[in-house]
């Protein structure tokens, strides 16, 4: 099995910085895909940000030079920097990861439980 398990969420004031880090561990032996995505209250979950192994970075238009994506591929992390957050991005902050469990084996999603950030002053 493999889990994902998020820390570093929590209040944050509009305009202030945060950072999320996201861990995985268990049966891996690579992983193609790490991202974190949001879900606001009353809204669908959306992408924030994703990192390939091969260091391609994927933005949502509306963080876009204000959150950075970050990945450590040795450990498995990935973190989120979030600068000058806004009240709107108040959210649920899920991390997200494509995992192959074993050489030649298919590749798995699996999603964190989730850590709270809101903003708010």
């Amino acid at each position: 099995q493999v889990q994902l398990v998020e820390s570093g969420g929590g209040l944050v004031q509009p305009g202030g910085s945060l950072r999320l880090s996201c861990g995985a561990s268990g049966s891996i032996v690579r992983i193609d895909t790490m991202a974190w995505y949001r879900q606001a209250p009353g809204k669908q979950r959306e992408l924030v940000a994703t990192a390939t192994s091969g260091s391609v970075i994927n933005y949502a238009d509306s963080v876009k030079g204000r959150f950075t994506i970050s990945r450590d591929n040795a450990n498995n992390t990935v973190d989120l920097q979030m600068n000058s957050p806004k009240p709107e991005e108040t959210a649920v902050y899920y991390c997200y990861a494509v995992v192959v469990k074993y050489l030649g084996g298919p590749s798995w999603a699996y999603w964190g439980q989730g850590t709270q950030v809101p903003v708010s002053s």
